[in-house]
């Protein structure tokens, strides 16, 4: 699986982040079938390798773990099933591990020094975070010195402003809880999971 090529071509992928998920396999087919495959089980979620796995065997899904802080994280979360990691910010063990299981990264970073930092550590691509807070025009100004570097809007990112990060200089936009509430996933409300990941994936869509 080329991670970049991915999300390249979907320029959106979805982060699940929630008290208790009881239908994972449920919710990444929801999201598949709504035009949002590349998707992240955050650790940060009870029992998160087990819902990693259990998601694991949906056709079409392009399978995360997000939230990996340790090189123990990545080993439980490539061994549930996930294909590439996420971190919250620069995890030296979490690329080291990634590189020895030939598994795509993508590395937390906020300033243009992290920004270089992850990229000389081995990420695919660079989540910056929080995107809603740095606005859109920061990632034209980090293309400035860094004008090949793939970046990744993450945090605060919404159907109204998707377009906005995307034609700032954001590679991909990741829809969090505007898309996938803890709520909804908690109670399995999979249409109205469906309906905002639709919206979501036409905000994106009309960039292109």
């Amino acid at each position: 699986m080329d991670l970049l090529a991915e999300l390249t071509a979907r320029r959106a992928l979805c982060i699940i982040r929630a008290p208790a998920i009881p239908d994972p396999a449920g919710l990444a087919a929801t999201l598949v079938d709504a035009g949002l495959p590349i998707v992240e089980f955050a650790l940060t979620t009870p029992d998160a390798p087990r819902l990693i796995e259990r998601a694991s065997t949906v056709e079409g899904l392009i399978l995360g773990a997000g939230t990996v802080l340790t090189d123990q994280d990545a080993r439980d979360a490539i061994s549930a099933g996930a294909t590439f990691l996420l971190t919250p910010g620069l995890r030296p063990s979490v690329a080291e591990e990634a590189r020895r299981q030939n598994v795509p990264l993508i590395l937390g970073a906020m300033t243009p020094t992290e920004v270089a930092t992850a990229m000389d550590l081995g990420a695919a691509a660079v989540k910056v975070f929080p995107a809603a807070r740095l606005g859109p025009a920061y990632f034209g100004d980090l293309h400035g010195p860094y004008p090949d570097i793939p970046l990744v809007a993450t945090g605060g990112i919404t159907t109204a402003n998707a377009a906005d990060f995307l034609a700032g200089g954001a590679l991909a936009v990741t829809a969090g809880s505007g898309v996938v509430g803890p709520a909804l996933a908690a109670e399995s409300r999979l249409a109205e999971i469906a309906e905002r990941a639709k919206e979501f994936v036409a905000a994106v869509a009309a960039t292109a």
